[in-house]
Formats: structure tokens, sequence, C-alpha cells
């Protein structure tokens, strides 16, 4: 009895180490200078990127609405998102009026949101550099601006009880922006391409878990504890 409780006290020790020195392993950039949870960060954005295109079909729900003009008045968090705001606004064709970290806007709606997810599906494949050549300031940049301008137009309409003006905003917002700032500067990939990393990924989260639980196990049962009723 006292062998067998030595060796499992050897072999739960002798699995936690191991577990241990897996888990420094894990923290160590040793894939390409990223280490395993940010590669598999990496590799799940990439896969995921693919399948959260959504533009296009913000674009035909844009399309589909009709010359709708708008005037709102959009208060922001710092004057110096507003002052981005206002470039993106006028390019986009509407009327500007600066006071502060608030704007009056002015503008037909559809030709709005249209610019914006132009400005969206540009940022979504990695052009970014379009975007800072138009606006003067860097494309995340450009997007929280975008993002922040849709909020407050989407706050307004709703004050102003035009529902589904403001339900086409929030799609724009939440489908076209959010995806393409979310997921700006990473490179899309298809599931079906890496697909042995993913199995590989899944079945050493499964073995890793049981790893521990077994470590525990048996060097508990070695220290002579064990569960009763």
């Amino acid at each position: 009895m006292k062998r067998e409780q030595n060796t499992k006290l050897v072999i739960g020790i002798v699995l936690l180490v191991s577990f241990l020195a897996v888990l420094v392993a894990i923290f160590l950039p040793l894939f390409g200078g990223h280490n395993a949870l940010n590669a598999l960060d990496n590799l799940y954005n990439s896969i995921s990127k693919g399948s959260a295109y959504f533009i296009p079909a913000v674009v035909r729900q844009i399309e589909g609405q009709p010359a709708t003009p708008v005037s709102a008045t959009l208060d922001f968090d710092h004057v110096e998102i507003a002052g981005r705001a206002a470039v993106l606004l006028e390019h986009a064709g509407a009327t500007v009026s600066i006071a502060g970290a608030a704007l009056e806007v002015r503008g037909d709606l559809p030709s709005i949101l249209k610019a914006c997810a132009s400005d969206a599906d540009i940022a979504y494949h990695g052009r970014g550099d379009e975007l800072e050549a138009r606006y003067g300031f860097p494309a995340k940049p450009a997007l929280h601006a975008w993002w922040s301008s849709l909020a407050a137009i989407e706050r307004d309409l709703n004050r102003q009880k035009a529902f589904a003006d403001a339900q086409l905003v929030h799609a724009v917002r939440t489908k076209a922006v959010e995806c393409a700032y979310n997921y700006y500067g990473i490179e899309a990939s298809n599931i079906s391409e890496r697909w042995g990393v993913v199995l590989l990924s899944l079945a050493f989260y499964v073995l890793y878990t049981v790893w521990y639980g077994y470590a525990i196990l048996y060097l508990f049962e070695g220290l002579g504890l064990r569960l009763s009723h």
C-alpha cells in the first residue's frame, strides 16, 4: 500500500512538473516572435475574419434606402474625435458646424452611410494607407471617428423617433465599422487551409486539461488524501 502510494506521488509530481514546464513554454516567444496564446489568437482571428465580411450586405441595405435628409447634433467625448468626425462627414457630402466637441450635421443619410461603408471596406482589406492619404490620419482613428459619429447619429435619430433610420445606422456601425476596426491588419484565411493546426490545438487543449487533472489526482492520492462519502 505504501509502495503504491509512493508511486502515485512520483507520478503526480512528474505530471505537475511537466505541466508547469509546458506552461512556461506556452508563454515564451517560440512562434515567430509570439507566444503560443498570441499565435493561436491570431490564427482564430484570421479564420473568423473570413466569415465576418458583412459589408456587401450592409451596402445593399443602404442602396435600398431612398434619399433621406438628416439633421443631427452629435456630441463627442473629445474635441480631437469631433475634429476627425467633421473631416469624415464633410468628405461624405454633409454640412458640418463645429462647436468644441459637438457637431451640427446636415446631409443625406444614405450618402453618409455609403461613404462610411466604403471606408470600412477599404480598412477591412488592409488598405489603410488609402484612408490616411485621404484624411490625413491613420485608418484606426478614422474608423473610431466613424463609429463615434454613427453612434451619435443613432442616438439623435432615436430621439427624433426616426427608428428605421436609426436601425440602418446601427447596422452599418456594428456590421461594417466594428468588423473593419476589429480585424484591421489581420489576414483572412479559410479554415479548410488550416484545419490541421485547428484540430491539433483543440486536441492539445483537451489533453492539457486532463494532464493537470491527473497530476492533481495522483499527487493527492500519493499524499494519502482521498475523497470519501
